[in-house]
């Protein structure tokens, strides 16, 4: 297998299956939550590292989670929403 692997991050899960977000791309792929890898907590917003096999494929299988990524998304994604909002003059939209 090769030592490649891509980054996909759990968008959300609804009736068994996964919806999850190519990090580099931005494209989604549905994938039934039972091929997640087992032991592992898989929830929204988990950031997984997913092996890809000799034949360009994705192991999910085999996909790790990567809660140090996971740790440091979040924080920024606070720090942008907390950038908004300082900027944000409060009241109601003029059109």
């Amino acid at each position: 297998m090769s030592e490649y692997r891509e980054i996909w991050i759990v968008d959300r899960i609804r009736e068994g299956t996964c919806v999850l977000v190519d990090d580099a791309t931005g494209r989604t792929l549905e994938i039934a939550q039972s091929l997640m890898p087992s032991g592992r907590v898989v929830a929204e917003g988990t950031v997984l590292m997913v092996p890809v096999t000799d034949e360009g494929g994705l192991d999910w299988l085999s996909a790790e989670p990567d809660e140090e990524l996971q740790k440091r998304r979040l924080v920024e994604a606070e720090e942008v929403l907390d950038e908004l909002k300082a900027r944000d003059p409060g009241g109601d939209v003029q059109l």
